[in-house]
């Protein structure tokens, strides 16, 4: 028997790859499809099944093509309604791989068609449970994001149906199983995971506060809402796209992978209503970038940014990345739907600088240098994490303005005023930074290093650390 996590750090998502005596099956696969053919195919093995545990909202899944790639059935629990063809399983059915069999269970909460699989090995011993995003660990998954699917279903019905699948289909299952969870710590889907990406049920049983026996269903309603706020704007899309279908992944790489002169660049970005993105690392863009470049760089939590800061998964996009990272990047854009990339600057920004080209700047200072500034009264500080970031320990007279709600964000900042801008290490406060540039806020000073940076020149007074509730 082989199990294996696929785990992408980007996206906080595991995709897993179930062997049994040449048989394989997929959960919660990637857009990418490729590499779990691969795999199936180095190990002698026919991948059987692809198995869905519901209908992603943070990423699109790579289901549909790996189903067309090998001809393995799409799975999906019960109140699935699929516009393609897929197998609309039943409460407590086995599907056989190899000597093993995965068993259904239906665990509505998250959302209506929510299922978990439980693998049971040649022994007919129940080994794994595959947990969507019905349980992770330390956590569970949020039950307001499918709450408008029907005008009748709230956040408080889901929640409460939640209760009932953890009480009455995982609680019953023996400690030793062990739990494999779609989500880690980062991801949108749930408050405040665990950064361990998976775990007995045993030990969650203990330390899980959703599935302490002591709650009652009011009390666990209220627990697993507290602290919500609005999911990012792109998950409603994802999750029709995951319903209704989409282009294959080769077809958006062919259609992204056009190499543009720094002269056809521009007349792509005059000519059309591509958004400029530089992907590229957050000090390095701000040395100097294509004028209304917005910055989000591949080395951090890519995707999720993507999906937050660009509304229209449709938006056509122009990219500027490191030399030979284009595909990458490509890809991952179309984890999260976004799929009309439409070239990329050939050469990278060193070409558009040889060129002779105008570029912007924006200035990036170190923590010393940004007191001395604010000290003389040039400008005031603003924080861009998290609310809860910032509740938990900030610079004294900061203003919190969160990345997550850039638009409410903005109307704090004048125009004519200085800023001097940090998170928590400088990734996204050059997000902040850029994406309000190209919208004419040309008075943003980036600190480098961010809070962690701060606190360590030890010249700003900080509030006292309260340990956060949650991370949303």
């Amino acid at each position: 028997m082989k199990v294996e996590q696929i785990y992408t750090g980007c996206l906080a998502q595991g995709a897993y790859y179930i062997e049994n005596n040449g048989e394989a099956a997929i959960i919660d696969p990637l857009r990418e499809v490729q590499p779990y053919i691969e795999k199936a195919e180095r190990n002698g093995a026919k991948i059987k099944y692809v198995f869905e545990t519901h209908f992603h909202a943070d990423f699109v899944s790579g289901h549909i093509d790996l189903s067309a790639k090998t001809g393995a059935p799409i799975v999906y629990g019960p109140n699935a309604a699929c516009q393609f063809e897929c197998i609309t399983a039943t409460d407590g059915q086995e599907f056989p791989l190899g000597n093993a069999k995965i068993r259904v269970i239906h665990t509505p909460g998250h959302t209506m068609e929510s299922t978990c699989f439980l693998l049971i090995d040649e022994n007919g011993k129940e080994t794994s449970l595959f947990s969507g995003d019905t349980l992770f660990i330390g956590d569970v998954g949020r039950p307001d994001l499918a709450q408008k699917v029907k005008a009748d279903l709230t956040q408080e019905i889901l929640a409460g149906h939640l209760f009932d699948s953890l009480r009455n289909k995982i609680m019953p299952l023996a400690d030793d199983i062990i739990v494999y969870p779609a989500h880690g710590a980062g991801s949108a889907c749930g408050k405040n995971m665990s950064k361990e990406t998976t775990d007995t049920l045993g030990n969650q049983k203990k330390t899980n506060y959703a599935l302490n026996p002591a709650l009652t269903k009011e009390s666990f309603t209220k627990e697993v809402l507290t602290g919500l706020v609005a999911p990012p704007a792109y998950f409603p899309l994802n999750v029709l796209m995951n319903i209704q279908g989409y282009d294959s992944i080769d077809k958006v790489l062919e259609r992204g992978q056009h190499a543009l002169s720094p002269e056809g660049f521009e007349a792509a970005a005059n000519e059309t209503s591509a958004l400029i993105l530089d992907t590229r690392d957050p000090q390095t863009f701000a040395a100097g970038f294509v004028p209304n470049s917005i910055n989000i760089g591949i080395d951090g939590s890519f995707a999720p940014w993507v999906g937050a800061m660009i509304p229209d998964i449709k938006q056509e996009i122009l990219l500027v990345t490191d030399e030979g990272r284009e595909e990458e990047v490509i890809t991952r854009l179309a984890r999260v739907g976004y799929d009309f990339t439409i070239g990329y600057l050939k050469g990278g920004f060193a070409s558009w600088k040889a060129s002779g080209k105008e570029f912007d700047q924006i200035e990036s200072i170190e923590p010393a240098e940004a007191f001395k500034r604010i000290q003389a009264g040039e400008g005031e500080i603003i924080d861009v994490r998290k609310n809860s970031e910032y509740l938990s320990e900030h610079v004294i007279d900061a203003e919190n303005a969160p990345l997550d709600f850039i638009n409410d964000s903005m109307l704090k900042i004048d125009k004519n005023k200085t800023y001097f801008v940090h998170c928590a290490g400088g990734y996204r406060s050059m997000i902040f930074n850029s994406t309000l540039r190209a919208r004419g806020y040309d008075n943003l000073i980036d600190i480098n290093g961010g809070f962690k940076a701060i606190k360590e020149s030890e010249k700003f007074q900080v509030s006292d650390f309260v340990c956060p509730s949650t991370l949303l």
